[in-house]
């Protein structure tokens, strides 16, 4: 699924980085654009994503959208999510 897809919103959209919320409220897609992988995060993983993005953004409110997703990318461990 892209970003343009109608079933999700862009929230964020960086040079590497991008995040779409779901129509629904309930899911996330966080895609990495240099490798062309996304992760379709649902249920609890979407849960636990919300939660480690809103501390984030509350922790470093300066930081862009590409440090903010590479961190949950890497750090957060997302990327192991991605397909």
């Amino acid at each position: 699924m892209t970003q343009s897809s109608p079933d999700y919103t862009l929230l964020e959209d960086g040079a590497e980085y991008a995040l779409s919320s779901a129509a629904s409220g309930d899911g996330y897609l966080l895609q990495n654009k240099a490798d062309g992988v996304s992760a379709d995060l649902q249920g609890e993983d979407a849960a636990r994503f919300r939660h480690d993005y809103d501390e984030l953004k509350i922790r470093y409110p300066a930081w862009s959208a590409d440090q903010v997703l590479a961190q949950l990318w890497d750090q957060g461990g997302y990327g192991w999510l991605a397909t």
